[in-house]
């Protein structure tokens, strides 16, 4: 169901892969609440998804970026301004990745290398991606830009690797630069905590069937879906929640406010 939400309005989308990334479910519900919008990924990652199949369902154009590229990053955002008409309305900030998570190295016996690889891509973009928006004064006057998280960020999930600190940092930049964006132009900037969710990048995550069933377990309302977020997503694009921001925003089903639920105390009440 569409409620026309977005109606008119511009953003960029970056990291839709495939059906299954949280990215694509948002591309999708904005397209039907009416807005337009660029869709970019690394040059490596849309060749291994299924990018230019979302962009002929949406009617939007793709410019590859790698988001720890300011010059990419710099034509990414000049050339969607030119190509949307105006300044952005919207961004969603939706990378992650750990080179030691798919190496197979623990978090007690790191590659530093692969480390920084790691916290550029996931986090440092982030920052990039706001300093070009705000260096060309790209973004409209209570624009939202939206940066997806995990929970690891606060709490210790031991598989989730040096990813757990790639989400702590991106939460604190989201903080930081929210500051100056709120301040200065009038631009919210905040953080999704999503449920452990089935996507092509998480399901790389060693013992990540566990969390999501574990997660399912805990949560009142059970784990929130792709499209869950995606929802959740443009309610945060919307001119409905204007003045939210430097926040991360659980979206759970209240599993970050739980200490135990009945389900999880029957497992060991059976054993």
């Amino acid at each position: 169901m569409s409620y026309g939400l977005l109606k008119g309005k511009r953003g960029i989308i970056f990291g839709a892969l495939d059906e299954n990334s949280i990215a694509w479910k948002t591309a999708e519900r904005v397209h039907e609440e009416g807005a337009r919008f660029v869709l970019t990924n690394a040059p490596i990652a849309m060749r291994m998804g299924t990018i230019n199949q979302l962009a002929e369902k949406t009617g939007s154009t793709i410019i590859p970026a790698d988001a720890t590229s300011l010059e990419d990053l710099e034509h990414l955002v000049t050339e969607s301004v030119k190509v949307l008409g105006g300044k952005i309305d919207f961004v969603l900030h939706s990378i992650g990745m750990s080179v030691n998570v798919r190496k197979g190295r623990s978090y007690t016996d790191q590659k530093y290398d692969w480390t920084a690889k790691g916290w550029d891509v996931s986090a440092g973009s982030f920052h990039k991606v706001m300093q070009v928006l705000y260096k060309q004064d790209a973004m409209s006057e209570w624009g939202s830009i939206v940066a997806l998280s995990y929970m690891a960020a606060q709490r210790v999930f031991p598989d989730y690797n040096d990813m757990a600190d790639n989400k702590s940092f991106l939460e604190s930049v989201a903080r930081s630069f929210g500051y100056f964006f709120g301040r200065d132009k009038k631009v919210r900037v905040n953080t999704i905590s999503q449920s452990p969710t089935p996507t092509t990048a998480g399901k790389g995550v060693k013992g990540f069937d566990g969390f999501i069933s574990y997660a399912e377990k805990m949560s009142p309302l059970g784990n929130a879906s792709a499209l869950d977020c995606a929802n959740y997503t443009v309610t945060l694009f919307s001119d409905l929640t204007r003045k939210v921001t430097l926040q991360n925003l659980f979206h759970d089903g209240g599993f970050s406010n739980m200490g135990v639920s009945d389900a999880v105390m029957q497992v060991f009440e059976d054993e």
